[in-house]
Formats: structure tokens, C-alpha cells, sequence
């Protein structure tokens, strides 16, 4: 399926830990122009009823359809659920628990009253299993529904070792890695590269709230100061810059986070000013790279 050339698709909204006011800050953030939407079924954090609801309320007033979106939700194991509210049978085998876990998520994301027509556009696997066995039963579970209600599949809170194991003894290749983007794995440098070779996108999460000295470094606030813009939406540019879709779950930021972006955008595409981007986003690079190689050295 094609997906609009938007600004809006480099960066998905996260809805995790948004509760009550789910619906409608999705609705707000897809009319204020994110056009991706980030879930999962894990009631524990995410309530995904209440993002099909605000999909759907930002449908009826739209001249976008479903097809011009991008919904992206998870299946989560056992150990990371409320053993209390569950999408599934507990007792039943990992197998089991996707398939039930994606079809609650269809009927949570449908689109309208005829459940058929519901599909997903990226499931993600929460995170890996405790063992690597049971990591590629849930995996093949979720490649089964591919291609028709599932269009692709991705994996979050991963290794570079598991990522790798997974491509290379599956037939349906994850297309989609969500990662806690911070110091303590050295900013995922070579699951990143290995992302890079092999087409799939690499999400950021804890982009601004995992880094704060990289939002007030120096060269966020050349940034910042250049473009007039805030310093998370600086920060948010530069690891775009990098190849990287951030997940943004702002809640008092959403028209003018974009506002900005779209500023950004404006301002790196102008004369000199792209040269300028491109050193900025190469020292940013290459601060990472000196930082995690410190922080590795004097681990050992």
C-alpha cells in the first residue's frame, strides 16, 4: 500500500499512558496532521479502543480515509501485561495468545462497522520472549496474518543478536525496529547500521526524555537559535537527520511540535542552509559515536 509523502509519517504519535484522554488526543493529533499512530494491545499502558475511537471520530469529519493512515500496534507477552486485563488466555500457548492479541486489535482499529475490512498496517512484538524459542513462535504466529490483515511486521525493546537471529530464520522479515534511543545501549549504533542495510525503519522512543544532555548540547542550541525553533524539535530533526522516526507522545505540544517540524523542513532544503544541516546532523553523528565508545570503555 502507498502511504501520502508527508513531514508527519518520519514521526508517529505514541499514545502510550494517555488513559481516559486517549480518543481524543489521537483525534488532535491527526487533525493537527501526524498521519501514524503508535499502540498496543497492553491495557496496561495503552488503551487501543480508545485510539480506534479517535481514528475513527477523525475519519467521519475527514476527506482522508483509512488507507491514508498508518496504524501501528503490538502484541505483548505475558510478562508484560496487567495479568489482570489481558487480551487473552494466559493458559493457552503463545500461538494462541497472538492470535487472540490480533484479533482484539482488529476490532479495536476497525476502521468502520464491518470488522472484515479492519487490518493493521505494522504489528510489532512488544519485546522478546524469555527464550529465543518462544520469540519465533510468537513471531511465525504474527507472520501468519501477513499480508492481508497484517501488513508488516516489526519487534521492539530487541538485541542486535535477537533482530539478527529473527531475520535470518524467518520468512517474513521484520520491516520495523522500536527502541529506547539513550545512552545505556550507546544509542543502538550498530543495530541502527544493521537496520540501515537491511531496509527496516528504527523507531525512537524516550528520544527527548532519555537524553538530556543531548538537548542541551551546544549543537541543539546552534540549532534552536538558526532556526527559531524549540530545542525537542531541534533534537527531534537531528535524529531524523539520522534515519530515525521518533515516536512522539507529546500531550501539549501536538500543533506546534509539527508546526515546527514542517519550519525545519523549510529551513534545511534553503541555499547554504543545507550544507549547514548536513554538518550539523554529521556532528551529531559523530557525538554519539564518541560517547557511546567512552561510555563502553569505561564500562569495562
Amino acid at each position: 500500500m502507498s502511504k501520502p509523502k508527508n513531514i508527519t509519517l518520519k514521526m508517529l504519535y505514541g499514545t502510550a499512558w494517555k488513559k481516559e484522554r486517549t480518543a481524543s488526543l489521537v483525534q488532535q493529533a491527526l487533525q493537527a496532521g501526524f498521519l501514524a499512530i503508535d499502540t498496543a494491545a497492553q491495557p496496561k499502558h495503552y488503551q487501543e479502543h480508545l485510539v480506534g475511537n479517535g481514528v475513527n471520530s477523525f475519519l467521519s469529519t475527514s476527506k482522508l480515509t483509512r488507507q491514508d493512515l498508518y496504524l501501528q500496534t503490538k502484541y505483548t507477552s505475558f510478562n508484560g501485561q496487567d495479568p489482570n486485563n489481558l487480551p487473552y488466555d494466559p493458559s493457552t500457548s503463545i500461538s494462541e495468545q497472538v492470535k487472540a492479541s490480533v484479533a482484539s486489535s482488529l476490532h479495536n482499529l476497525r476502521h468502520n462497522e464491518n470488522a472484515e475490512e479492519s487490518y493493521i498496517d505494522c504489528l510489532v512484538l512488544h519485546s522478546p520472549l524469555p527464550t529465543i524459542k518462544q520469540t519465533m513462535e510468537a513471531w511465525d504466529a504474527m507472520s501468519a496474518f501477513v499480508p492481508t490483515k497484517v501488513h508488516s511486521l516489526g519487534i521492539s525493546n530487541t538485541s542486535l543478536p535477537i533482530l539478527q537471529h529473527i531475520w535470518s530464520n524467518s520468512t517474513v522479515k521484520p520491516t520495523v525496529v522500536q527502541n529506547r534511543f539513550y545512552a545505556a545501549t550507546g544509542w543502538d549504533i550498530a543495530l541502527r547500521e544493521f537496520c540501515s542495510d537491511n531496509s527496516i525503519v528504527y523507531q525512537s522512543f524516550w528520544t527527548l526524555t532519555g537524553n538530556p544532555e543531548l538537548l542541551d548540547s551546544q549543537l541543539v542550541k546552534v540549532v534552536v537559535k538558526q532556526v527559531g525553533v524549540s530545542a525537542e524539535v531541534a533534537l527531534y530533526s537531528l535524529v531524523q537527520g539520522l534515519g530515525i522516526t521518533p515516536i512522539n507522545g507529546t500531550t501539549s505540544h501536538i500543533e506546534s511540535d509539527l508546526a515546527e517540524l514542517s519550519k525545519m523542513e523549510q529551513w534545511k532544503t534553503q541555499g547554504r542552509n543545507v550544507e549547514t544541516w548536513e554538518k550539523c546532523v554529521k556532528t551529531l553523528d559523530g557525538i554519539l559515536r564518541q560517547w557511546a565508545y567512552s561510555l563502553e570503555h569505561r564500562a569495562r
